[in-house]
């Protein structure tokens, strides 16, 4: 379980298929000083396992479900991605109920400063704006973020300086894609209610 808070960006330092999985090779600092084998990262908001590590980077293994799901597919040597840590019982609850299993891929339609903050506008797979409420929480690439308008299938949220500042989103573009999950608590009462209703 985390909580949408990024810890640092780590960088890409290889991404490639290998002859058991794909191999995900990332560069870090803060991240790897208290990681062991076996241990849950959440990199771009999706929970992978440590296969390996040292002092300044870390190594997973991906599933060709996970590629083909997630935006891992469009990184590249040099890219950032968002690292969190797995929360602890004794841990802040800073942002949200984050599982990293992610529901969707989406698309940047709008990136823009506006004053002093940034404007992101993402487009959801079609169906995927039943999990979404204004003022409701929502993951981007793992970070913790209120949903600040509903539009169908889409969605905006703004950015302070500081998200700007620490995460990955400073090196997105419109059209590029993130990984998305909604809000897990909504996704349990949506499972209850339809029961309840028989659908």
């Amino acid at each position: 379980m985390f909580t949408g808070i990024v810890e640092e960006t780590g960088q890409v330092i290889s991404f490639a298929r290998g002859a058991a999985a794909w191999s995900l090779h990332v560069a870090a600092r803060l991240v790897p000083s208290d990681v062991k084998r076996g241990d849950s990262i959440a990199v771009n908001g999706c929970c992978l396992t440590v296969v390996g590590h040292d002092a300044g980077s870390l190594r997973f293994d991906l599933l060709e479900e996970t590629v083909r799901l997630t935006g891992f597919s469009e990184l590249r040597p040099g890219s950032l991605v968002n690292l969190e840590r797995s929360m602890t019982p004794h841990g802040r609850m800073g942002g949200h109920f984050v599982s990293g299993h992610i529901d969707a891929l989406g698309r940047i339609e709008v990136f823009e400063r506006r004053g002093h903050d940034h404007y992101l506008k993402v487009r959801a797979p079609e169906g995927c704006g039943r999990h979404l409420i204004h003022k409701g929480s929502v993951a981007i690439d793992g970070i913790s973020l209120t949903v600040a308008e509903v539009d169908g299938d889409a969605f905006a949220v703004w950015l302070i300086p500081h998200t700007m500042a620490v995460t990955n989103l400073r090196e997105k573009r419109p059209g590029g894609g993130v990984n998305l999950e909604f809000d897990l608590l909504g996704k349990y009462v949506e499972k209850l209610v339809a029961a309840r209703l028989g659908r």
